[in-house]
């Protein structure tokens, strides 16, 4: 069979926002490490950020009633009232805030929200500026920059347990900020904002009016450090702040593909955009997620108790690796060691060595710091382990990093 021939023609070029789109790093690794596994490397993987749970078997079952009851076509382009009105209760119950059906949308996952509130308010190539969390979720940068606008990392320091000083962002802030995006609890770190950092960012935030937050709080169930708490609850914040939350974390359906944002002033915004690109989120997904929102939680709450003993469990022999120092999570499903030492101690040029060869020499899968942004300033080296894996592959994979690391000790 002969070759295809190679095209003479030329490709027209692509846009700056094609071009300086961004992606996901933990795709990348993975696609890594399903390649080692293809020629029979074993890998234990700590690179994915999703529950290892099954979707809890009612919510299952809801979504199959949905197709047999012949469920299959568009919805409203917010959602179906029944879900809106369960999620305008849910978060706001939680929250101690209170929400109509009509202050929120239902999307296709919580990342859509993430480029809609962007693109909603900053405009391209203007200037307009947006204050975001480094090391943080990739996708924060990546549509920041393909909506033209101006990334303004705000850096996240080890010894303030991964939050930011509010003194910094207080200095960030310009004419031209038009949003402060905030995650907590937090990916990669695992840090997690408490009411006191939430009241100086509140009271940062009271002297610059013009300034959207959009609260990334899909680990919002999944918090251990005191209970989650909002910047949407200080006074002023509620009608200026975007919560985003979601079904895949809480109810281990991240393939449903249900998130949802919750903002009366953006509601008929987001709205618009879901008409010109998803259309709706599928309607069996809303159907197993109104399920997943109403019916028995004893699920979600066995799976964040599990997650907490993972996390005891990981943070103790990590911290027992020569090299290494780990910082309790106050919540997610991640830790974020500091392996500055290791990498001197393996002769790792950096986090990016470090993990590469982690991967090959001893079969672990985790993600680099330079996955998540650009390295904070003075703060060292540091790797993320997802310990959504079952307490074996955590003590295996542990014990493989244990030992790479102590075959390079004098």
């Amino acid at each position: 069979m002969n070759a295809p021939r190679e095209s003479t023609h030329v490709v027209p070029k692509l846009s700056r926002r094609a071009e300086s789109l961004g992606t996901e790093n933990a795709f990348v690794v993975l696609a890594e490490v399903n390649a080692l596994i293809r020629q029979g490397k074993d890998i234990v993987s700590f690179c994915i950020g999703q529950p290892d749970f099954p979707t809890p078997t009612n919510v299952q079952k809801a979504g199959i009633a949905a197709i047999r009851a012949g469920k299959h076509g568009y919805t409203p382009s917010a959602g179906i009232d029944e879900l809106r009105a369960a999620v305008a209760r849910d978060v706001g119950g939680r929250r101690g805030l209170e929400f109509g059906p009509e202050d929120v949308v239902v999307g296709a996952g919580a990342k859509p929200f993430i480029a809609y509130t962007i693109a909603s308010v900053t405009d391209y190539g203007a200037g307009d500026e947006v204050i975001y969390p480094v090391p943080g979720f990739p996708i924060y940068e990546s549509q920041i920059l393909a909506n033209g606008a101006v990334p303004v990392p705000i850096y996240l320091r080890e010894a303030r347990d991964f939050a930011f000083d509010p003194a910094d962002l207080e200095a960030k802030i310009t004419p031209q900020t038009r949003l402060l995006i905030l995650n907590t609890p937090h990916n990669p770190t695992g840090g997690m904002l408490q009411p006191a950092d939430l009241d100086a960012i509140a009271a940062i935030l009271a002297r610059h009016p013009q300034v959207w937050v959009f609260a990334d709080e899909i680990y919002s169930r999944l918090a251990y450090a005191g209970t989650f708490d909002t910047l949407a609850r200080r006074p002023g914040m509620l009608e200026r702040t975007i919560i985003c939350d979601g079904a895949s974390k809480t109810w281990a359906m991240t393939g449903w593909r249900i998130g949802f944002a919750v903002n009366r002033a953006l509601a008929p915004v987001f709205t618009r955009w879901i008409t010109n690109t998803d259309s709706c989120a599928s309607q069996i997904s809303q159907w197993a997620a109104l399920e997943a929102i109403t019916g028995p939680q004893e699920f979600a709450d066995r799976m964040r108790l599990s997650f907490l003993e993972r996390r005891d469990l990981i943070v103790g022999l990590v911290n027992a690796v020569p090299g290494i120092s780990c910082k309790v999570p106050g919540g997610a499903f991640y830790a974020w060691p500091n392996v500055t030492e290791a990498c001197a101690i393996t002769g790792c040029a950096d986090s990016e060595v470090f993990r590469k060869r982690l991967l090959t020499e001893a079969g672990v899968a985790v993600l680099a710091d330079i996955h998540f942004g650009r390295r904070v300033p003075g703060d060292g080296q540091h790797i993320r382990f997802s310990y959504a894996a079952a307490p074996s592959a955590i003590r295996e994979g542990v014990g493989r990093f244990a030992a790479f690391v102590r075959r390079h000790m004098k």
